[in-house]
Formats: C-alpha cells, structure tokens, sequence
C-alpha cells in the first residue's frame, strides 16, 4: 500500500503549492543556506539566456569551500569574523524557513509525478529533518516524530540542485545575480516575479521570529532598485 507524501518547500513551493495538499506545517530546516545560484532554462529562463532560482547548500559543502564559506559569513554569519574556526559553525547556525506539505497515500504517486517534471532541471530527491513552528492538527500529531526537548520534526522529502549538478553556477554575487533575474523570463514566467513572490512569503514567516534571510533580502532590494 502506498503511503502519503510530505514534500518540503524553500522555493516557489511556499507561493505554488503542488496539487492534492491536504496540509501545510511551517518551519525550517537546519545546516542550509538558501542561494539562487541554480540556472534555469526550464522554467524562469531559457536554454539561451537562463535565469535564476533558489538551491540549498550544505554546511559541508560550505566548509569545503572558501567562497561559499564567504558569503555566509557576509550573509548568515553576518555577527562573526571571518577568521572564527570553521569547525565551530553548527547545523543550529544555518536555518532555512520553509514548509511542509502532507498528501494523502491516493494521491502520492500523482503528486510525486508532478514534482519530477517540476523539478528536472538539476534537482534531486533527498530526505532531510523539516522542524514545525506552526500549530500541529490534532489529526496529524501521530504523523511527526518528536524530539527529546519536545519539538516536532518530520522526516521529508526536498528537491536539491547539489553543488555538482550541471545547472549549479556557484558562488555569485547578489548584484551580478540581481541583473540576470530581471532580464530573464521563461516558460513559468518574469525570473523577478518568482523572486518578489518567495521574497513576500518569507517575509509572513520572519514576522514570527527572530530568523532573517539576509541574502533573500538584499537580492530582493537589488531587482527593486534595476527595476526603477
């Protein structure tokens, strides 16, 4: 018997849900960065002129290389030196706010169908820990696992564009990033307005806590400003 299907969203996920959702739990997702340094031909750009949308990097990708190590001291780790021992970065100091969708086992195949069309271009499926910050229907507690200080956490699936897929342009700067997202479009529509609709959404989930995405931000001001 097939079982459901929780699919974590960081991208155009939180703003375009996949089809047959019956439920969403906010949250995060801790040893990430988001970055838009994932090319798109597909879907916010072409095979001739591709834009841009959001990956995750790892904090061990980001530990085994000097530049994305950079920019998450100019981002993330924005409070710290640049000379603080590497070794001493923890899962706990990179968080991704995201969510997570539940789908109903009828529906599983479908939906998981949908997302590898979706997803294609240099996305691969891994399982990774989504941490709930959002009330918990009483009918899906029995779903999620529970951690020792009683935090509740599930065990996902996420799409990934890694470091080595062929779509991954490495380490940009968000001015140079900022000029591609808002001269290219593609089949999914204006590479800005896929930036200003993930930009409004995670601004609803900052609202309830401290966590800032420092990055998302800046890349939003920067289209904002070549827009005038």
């Amino acid at each position: 018997m097939t079982s459901g299907l929780w699919i974590i969203g960081y991208g155009s996920l939180i703003f375009k849900p996949p089809p047959h959702t019956e439920f969403r739990l906010d949250g995060y997702l801790k040893g990430f960065v988001r970055r838009f340094w994932q090319s798109s031909s597909d879907h916010r750009g072409t095979p001739e002129s591709p834009g841009r949308v959001v990956t995750l990097v790892s904090l061990k990708d980001i530990k085994a290389n000097k530049d994305l190590l950079t920019s998450v001291y100019t981002h993330e780790l924005r409070h710290r030196s640049e000379f603080d021992d590497d070794a001493d970065i923890l899962e706990d100091d990179l968080k991704v706010w995201g969510c997570a969708y539940y789908v109903a086992p009828e529906n599983a195949e479908f939906v998981r169908q949908y997302l590898e069309v979706r997803e294609q271009d240099g996305y691969t499926l891994h399982n990774v820990p989504f941490h709930v910050t959002s009330a918990i229907p009483p009918s899906i507690q029995s779903k999620l696992k529970q951690s020792e200080t009683g935090e509740y956490f599930l065990e996902s699936s996420i799409y990934i564009g890694t470091i080595d897929n062929k779509s991954f342009i490495g380490p940009e700067e968000p001015l140079v990033t900022a000029r591609v997202i808002s001269g290219s479009r593609g089949p999914s529509g204006e590479n800005s307005e896929y930036l200003l609709n993930l930009g409004n959404a995670i601004k609803e989930l900052e609202a309830r806590s401290s966590m800032k995405d420092y990055y998302l931000q800046q890349l939003v001001t920067s289209v904002l400003e070549l827009s005038k």
